[in-house]
């Protein structure tokens, strides 16, 4: 191509982090062509590296690493791209991958794991240690990091708290303008959400991001408990991740700290 190559903007996430209400937002601003967890296909379909419920698989969709890649490739030749996805799908794998490692423009959403997991145990009870996600997340950012890239890191409590300010922080980041109208979901809800409906209910059914409520820590700890005293292995689970979870935490963005040193709101 004579022009450069319009971007591929990745969202590297772990399950129920609120990454499908982010990529929501990055949807309704109209300028991206956006993915839904395209290497999910790869994990679960191609490989059968681990079965989840309440996924229904399109016909037709790529299931080998090489040919989803290719996809979102091939997209990227007409206009932007964004797809969110799970670091576990593709570590190390990506990291051995260095032309399209570098293609990317990488960043990282978490949430506070006691949430995170008792959210995951809910709906699939017979979730692995490898699909809590955020030690992958960090094995992945490290990678990152070792080839030259800084990515940004959001905390999906942080966009709860302050919408606006968090994502005019995490466009500048990935050197997308703010869009305003990103941030009211009046449209249909997106087609290829059908296909693991189960799992985002209740976005598919707001019409913003809704606060954090003032016990959401306690709520959310009260939540894993109940949970992991029927279910002990997850007391296990967090051990693993928290330690991701507090390193990729504290590499998180500030709206207030960003350079320039205002939002634009």
């Amino acid at each position: 191509m004579a022009n450069a190559p319009y971007p591929i903007i990745a969202l590297w996430s772990h399950p129920r982090s609120m990454s499908t209400a982010t990529e929501r937002i990055m949807r309704e601003r109209g300028d991206l062509d956006c993915a839904h967890e395209p290497f999910m296909y790869e994990y679960y379909v191609g490989r059968q590296a681990g079965q989840t419920p309440h996924f229904d698989v399109q016909p037709g969709h790529p299931t080998r690493y090489e040919d989803i890649r290719a996809m979102l490739l091939k997209r990227a030749e007409a206009g932007p791209v964004f797809f969110k996805d799970m670091s576990y799908y593709v570590m190390p794998r990506l990291l051995e991958d260095t032309a399209f490692l570098e293609r990317l423009t990488h960043a990282f959403l978490i949430r506070y794991p006691e949430a995170a997991i008792a959210s995951y145990h809910k709906l699939d009870a017979q979730v692995s240690e490898e699909e809590i996600g955020i030690a992958a997340q960090w094995q992945h950012y490290q990678g990152l990091v070792a080839r030259g890239l800084t990515p940004p890191v959001l905390r999906a409590e942080d966009i709860r708290n302050d919408p606006k300010g968090m994502m005019a922080a995490f466009w500048a980041a990935v050197d997308l303008p703010y869009t305003a109208q990103a941030f009211d979901w009046a449209g249909d809800v997106p087609e290829d959400w059908a296909q693991v409906e189960a799992w985002h209910g209740s976005v598919t059914d707001s019409r913003a991001i809704r606060p954090l409520p003032e016990d959401y820590h306690e709520a959310a700890q009260a939540r894993f408990d109940a949970a992991a005293a029927k279910a002990p292995q997850l007391r296990e689970y967090l051990a693993t991740h928290r330690p991701a979870y507090e390193a990729l935490s504290a590499l998180a963005l500030d709206p207030l700290k960003r350079p320039g040193g205002c939002l634009m709101l």
